[in-house]
């Protein structure tokens, strides 16, 4: 049995450099996608999550609008979300990405999605590196050629990496059992430090070979400041949910209660969620809760963009690609990590 220290993003701090940049505004964070026409840029390297508590369609459209995107989630008929994602498309001025399965009717639903409108397809499963996965890329590719981005994941190693790289994918989600309202590691006993899991997959981007296959960090970030830390060791986008929750655009009734108004943000494989969708459970490994409520999606992408953009400063980085290759990661301490959050109210 071999074991390794991983690093979470806690871990780690990012050493403060020499800039010289003289306002923010000179800071470009942004981040590309080929898709399958020409290359797509989008001014803020966020993805909002397929989950039903997350993005359909004001999601869709509006974080489109803020130079980001959301991939409309996969728990519902196919009808319906190739509705979802017509209605994202037609007269918004948007683009729309939706996620299938690998298994079932995914290629059903992926031609169905395709037909209206759809040009990134995400295989949204819990864990990636799996035969599924591997018959799916082939199958996608097989029927779509270049003519979709084909985002897969999610892993946890660079194997898994290399792997979906290998059989397809355009992009590949890092980050197994990392989210708020994940419970694989608690459930199964498996999983790795998203942060540690972007560095491994750094390895294989500076081989060269897989520098056109996008890294998305997925799960455990909590703030703006985790961002700069999974861009600046390798991810090229991040995906969250919980940064998200709660916003006007996210789907679901306004709860009200004495003490104020809140949303349902719950965990796809969390039994709330089953149920809905299929009408049992197997295994449980989200959970489902309620957030407050917190006004526009893009009042929470401005302070997003701002801490990103301030983080990149502190590095002297003028771009993403500069913030990799300058970036200088320190390990802290359990002191230090306490140091590092706000501890006026803990004395």
């Amino acid at each position: 049995m071999q074991s390794k220290e991983a690093l979470s993003y806690g871990d780690i701090l990012l050493a403060p450099q020499y800039s010289d940049i003289k306002s923010r505004s000179e800071i470009n964070i942004t981040s590309t996608l080929p898709g399958p026409y020409a290359t797509v840029q989008f001014s803020l390297p966020i993805i909002g999550s397929p989950m039903d508590t997350i993005t359909e369609v004001e999601m869709g459209v509006t974080m489109w609008k803020e130079g980001a995107f959301a991939i409309i989630h996969r728990y519902n008929t196919i009808e319906e979300q190739a509705s979802l994602a017509d209605a994202v498309i037609v007269g918004r001025g948007a683009n729309a990405a939706a996620a299938t399965g690998a298994a079932g009717d995914y290629l059903d639903r992926a031609r169905a999605l395709y037909d209206a409108g759809v040009r990134i397809l995400c295989i949204d499963v819990a864990h990636g590196h799996h035969l599924h996965v591997k018959n799916a890329l082939h199958k996608l590719r097989q029927t779509f050629g270049n003519k979709v981005h084909i985002m897969a994941g999610n892993v946890a190693t660079l194997e898994g990496f290399v792997d979906l790289a290998n059989w397809g994918a355009d992009s590949v989600r890092v980050g197994i059992g990392g989210g708020s309202i994940c419970s694989t590691r608690i459930q199964t006993g498996h999983g790795i430090p998203t942060l540690e899991s972007i560095i491994a997959t750094r390895v294989a981007k500076q081989g060269g070979r897989f520098a056109n296959v996008k890294v998305i960090a997925d799960g455990g970030i909590k703030n703006s400041g985790d961002i700069v830390k999974a861009l600046a060791c390798g991810a090229d986008f991040v995906m969250v949910g919980s940064l998200l929750a709660g916003t006007d655009e996210c789907p679901g009734e306004i709860l009200e209660t004495k003490k104020g108004k809140f949303k349902t943000y719950r965990g796809m494989a969390s039994k709330d969620a089953q149920i809905d969708w299929h009408g049992k459970t197997a295994s449980l490994e989200g959970i489902s809760t309620v957030v407050p409520c917190r006004g526009p999606v893009s009042e929470v992408l401005k302070e997003i963009r701002r801490g990103i953009r301030s983080g990149l400063s502190y590095s002297g980085a003028r771009s993403i690609k500069e913030l990799q290759e300058k970036a200088q990661f320190i390990v802290q301490s359990t002191a230090g990590q306490a140091e590092s959050s706000t501890h006026i109210l803990s004395r």
